[in-house]
C-alpha cells in the first residue's frame, strides 16, 4: 500500500448524465464518511457491506452538494488493491468539481495522472503489460486496436512472457548449479540441449516482436490479370501496383497496410498462380502460393469474364481448410463465370465486384468485419504488441539469445552463456515490469489521463 489516499475526477470534464469522483487508499471510508450522508441517516457509510451501491447526498460541511450514488470497495478486492469508493454524481462540469473539492476538504490529496493505475501495478493487481494497456484501450482509434489491448489487458502478453522467462531461467540456474558443484552436476553435452531451447525461444520472441502493428495477414491471389493489383489500389487508395492488361506483371510480394471497417489489415498482391516458363516469374509464383498457405486470410480474385481452369483448381485446392472469400471480379462484363457456379464447388462466401469500376467493395468490407467478429479471423495465437517499448525489449532478448548462440557455436565457457541468457531474462522482465527502474514507472503512467 502507498499510504495516502488520492482523488480525482474519472470520467471527462463535460457536461454528461453521470460523472464519476474515485477515491483510493486507507483513508478512503473515512473520507466518504465525511461528506456522504444516506438519505434516512443510515448506519456509517464505512460500516457498510463491499461492494454494494448506496443512494444518499454529498456534503461539504453542511452544504448540500448533490444527489449522488456510492459505491463502496474494499480492498484488496478493488481496482487498486486498496480501499476504493466511487461517488456518481450528476455529470455537470460545476457539479463534479464541487463533489471532489468536497472529498480533498475531507483529507484525500488530488491524484496524478495515471495514479490510480499505477497503485493497481504497485500493489501487484495488474503486471505493467496490462498497465501500459489500459492507456492503449482509451486511444485505440479503430476495433482492431481496441482488440489487440484488450487482449493484454487480460493478460495475454504476461502469459507468453512469462513462459520464456521460466524457459530461460531454468537455464540459468543449471549453469550456475552446475559451476558451483561441478562434481554432482555435469555440463556435459548441455550446449547442445540449450541451443534447440535458445533456438524454441527465439522463434516465439521473434512471433511475439513482429506481431507490432501487424493486422491480419491478407494475401490476394488469382491467376495473372484477374484484378488483384486494381483491388489492391482500391483498397489502398492509390496507385500502389502496376496495373495492365499484360499478363504476369506481379512478379513479386507487394505489403501494404491498411484498415476496414476498423480492422488492421496486412495486405499483400502476389504475382498471379499459372504455370510459366520465365525463371522470374516464376519465383513470384511459388512466393505466391506460400504465402497463401501462411495467410489469415485469403481474398481470391476471379476473372469472372473468362472461364475457369487448370490454374483456378490449384488455387481451389491450396484454399481448402483456409479462410478465404472468393471474389468474383469484372461483374461489370459479360460472366462466363457465376456466383452460383462457384457456390457450388465451396462453402467459402463469393461476392461480385468491381475493382477498376469500384463497386461491391463495401460487400468486402462488411464480410471481413463479420468473419473478424464472430471469432473467424485472428492472428498469432490472438497475442499482440501494440507497445514500441515492448517491442524494443523483445528485440534486446532476441539479440542476447543471438549472443548466446554464437558463444555455444565458438565453444565458450558456460559462464559467457549464463551472461547472455540473464540479459534476455532481464530484458524481458522489463515488459511486465519485473525489472524496472522508478524512473520508467513514473514516465511510463505520466501518459495517463488523471482519475485513471
Amino acid at each position: 500500500m502507498t499510504g495516502d489516499t488520492i482523488a480525482a475526477i474519472a470520467t471527462a470534464m463535460s457536461a454528461s448524465g453521470i460523472g464519476i469522483i474515485r477515491i483510493s487508499g486507507d483513508d478512503s471510508m473515512e473520507i466518504i464518511s465525511k461528506v456522504y450522508r444516506s438519505k434516512g441517516g443510515k448506519k456509517q457509510i464505512k460500516e457498510a457491506e463491499s461492494h454494494k451501491i448506496h443512494y444518499g447526498f454529498i456534503y461539504d460541511n453542511d452544504t448540500m452538494i448533490d444527489e449522488v450514488l456510492v459505491m463502496i470497495m474494499k480492498g484488496p478486492r478493488s481496482y487498486t488493491g486498496e480501499d476504493t469508493v466511487e461517488i456518481d454524481c450528476h455529470g455537470g462540469v460545476l457539479a463534479m468539481k464541487k463533489v471532489l473539492e468536497a472529498v480533498i476538504h475531507a483529507g484525500a490529496r488530488p491524484a496524478e495522472p495515471g495514479e490510480f493505475t499505477k497503485r493497481a501495478f504497485l500493489n501487484g493487481r495488474i503486471d505493467l503489460s496490462q498497465a501500459e494497456a489500459v492507456i492503449d484501450v482509451i486511444q485505440a482509434k479503430n476495433e482492431y486496436a481496441l482488440k489487440s489491448s484488450l487482449s493484454q489487458l487480460k493478460g495475454s502478453v504476461l502469459t507468453s512472457i512469462k513462459e520464456i522467462r521460466s524457459s530461460i531461467l531454468y537455464h540459468i540456474a543449471y549453469i550456475e548449479s552446475a559451476l558451483d558443484d561441478p562434481e554432482h552436476i555435469s555440463l556435459d553435452g548441455y550446449s547442445e540441449k540449450l541451443a534447440q531451447t535458445v533456438e524454441e525461444e527465439k522463434k516465439k520472441i521473434r512471433r511475439l516482436a513482429d506481431s507490432f502493428d501487424e493486422g491480419i495477414r491478407t494475401v490476394i491471389v488469382g491467376k495473372p490479370n484477374a484484378g488483384k493489383s486494381s483491388l489492391l489500389n482500391y483498397l489502398v487508395g492509390e496507385e500502389k501496383a502496376i496495373v495492365t492488361d499484360i499478363a504476369g506483371t506481379t512478379r513479386d510480394v507487394l505489403e501494404e497496410t491498411i484498415v476496414l471497417q476498423g480492422i488492421s489489415l496486412r495486405m499483400m498482391d502476389t504475382a498471379g498462380i499459372r504455370a510459366t516458363e520465365d525463371v522470374v516469374e516464376k519465383i513470384g509464383v511459388e512466393r505466391a502460393r506460400a504465402y497463401a498457405k501462411d495467410a489469415d486470410l485469403v481474398l481470391y480474385v476471379v476473372d469472372s469474364s473468362i472461364p475457369l481452369d487448370e490454374n483456378d483448381e490449384e488455387i481451389l485446392e491450396i484454399l481448402r481448410d483456409k479462410k478465404a472469400i472468393i471474389l468474383l471480379n469484372k461483374s461489370d462484363l459479360t460472366p462466363v463465370v457465376t456466383k452460383e457456379m462457384l457456390e457450388a464447388r465451396t462453402d467459402m462466401p463469393v461476392l461480385a465486384i468491381s475493382a477498376r469500376q469500384e463497386q461491391g467493395v463495401e460487400l468486402l468490407e462488411e464480410q471481413i468485419k463479420s468473419m473478424f467478429f464472430a471469432g473467424e479471423l485472428s492472428f498469432n495465437d490472438e497475442v499482440y504488441i501494440t507497445n514500441v517499448r515492448h517491442k524494443t525489449a523483445l528485440e534486446e532478448a532476441y539479440q542476447s539469445l543471438t549472443m548466446v548462440e554464437k558463444s555455444i557455436a565458438m565453444e565458450m565457457p558456460e559462464d559467457f552463456f549464463s551472461i547472455d541468457l540473464m540479459n534476455a531474462y532481464e530484458a524481458l522482465g522489463r515488459i511486465v515490469g519485473e525489472s524496472v527502474g522508478e524512473d520508467l514507472v513514473n514516465e511510463i503512467f505520466s501518459k495517463f489521463c488523471t482519475g485513471k
